[in-house]
């Protein structure tokens, strides 16, 4: 799936409110994206004050059971609830993506408009390590942090976080240097405003939407890795519930009991396709050039 890059050229005045909520009422992406996602963060938080049954309660009689009015998702091998699982699970994936999209722009976003703001030598060698980042695997990071600091949620949001700043500051990068070619950035350095002063009225204006949309698919790619850190024993340790963990323990058990692999890997799926059925949404519904066709059809 593709990222929109910046074709504005000037910070334009938005639509109003409601040619903006209609547009996204009809685009069936943003629809979509709004309810899978909603979903997934409504289970998450609902987890954290009530859940079928404990984390670690156990019912030894009803081991590998099928979905039913008791268990509605089955339970694993051990006679704990499945459903249980799965929504904190939704809980940790959520965090994790959160927290790793927060630390990817911490990074990539003051890294990307450094680079756009410099001069040569420093773009181009803010560039090269860009690329280096981007060529290094996430899962290898991960792997290395956790030789040092043992398995941890703090350490997969630390490994996933730099991984995924590379591709936010290469794409804040790309989209500022076209913001710094326009004219009216080009007037402001005339008459002597300060560079942040350019970066937070002139630059930062026409590149949030893009960075908008990268953030909802920076959230999916986390949620994948967490899952893949998970189930290689490398990210959220027990007894905090992960979903690639449920899929890593119900791997033995696949023949008698397959809903254990197939639900919390269904979770996995829903959630990524949501952000990106969202992100799919927002650039529809951010995008400048979608924004003026919407605007001319309104005032028709």
């Amino acid at each position: 799936m593709s990222v929109p890059t910046l074709e504005s050229t000037a910070v334009e005045a938005g639509p109003t409110p409601g040619v903006r909520t209609r547009r996204g009422v009809r685009s069936p992406a943003f629809v979509a994206g709004v309810v899978v996602v909603g979903a997934i963060l409504a289970l998450a938080l609902v987890s954290l004050i009530w859940t079928p049954y404990g984390l670690d309660q156990a019912s030894p009689g009803a081991r590998l059971s099928g979905p039913s009015a008791l268990h509605w998702a089955g339970t694993d091998r051990l006679g704990r609830d499945q459903f249980t699982q799965l929504m904190l699970g939704a809980w940790t994936a959520v965090w994790v993506g959160f927290s790793s999209v927060v630390v990817a722009s911490v990074i990539g976003v003051p890294l990307g408009l450094v680079a756009a703001a410099a001069g040569r030598m420093v773009d181009d060698a803010i560039a090269g390590l860009i690329d280096i980042v981007i060529a290094f695997p996430t899962l290898l990071l991960a792997m290395l942090l956790v030789t040092v600091y043992g398995a941890s949620t703090g350490v997969a949001v630390t490994a996933i976080g730099i991984g995924l700043s590379a591709e936010v500051a290469r794409l804040t990068r790309i989209s500022a240097s076209r913001v710094f070619t326009q004219d009216f950035v080009l007037a402001a350095r005339t008459c002597g405003t300060r560079p942040v002063m350019i970066l937070v009225r002139h630059v930062l204006p026409n590149i949030w939407h893009t960075l908008v949309v990268q953030a909802t698919l920076a959230f999916g790619i986390a949620v994948v890795a967490e899952a893949s850190l998970s189930y290689l024993g490398l990210g959220t340790p027990p007894p905090a519930p992960s979903w690639g963990r449920m899929l890593q323990e119900a791997q033995a058990t696949v023949s008698v009991a397959p809903w254990n692999v197939v639900l919390p890997g269904l979770a996995v799926a829903a959630t990524v396709i949501g952000v990106n059925l969202l992100g799919d949404g927002l650039r529809e519904l951010l995008d400048p050039q979608l924004r003026e066709r919407s605007r001319q059809g309104a005032d028709r």
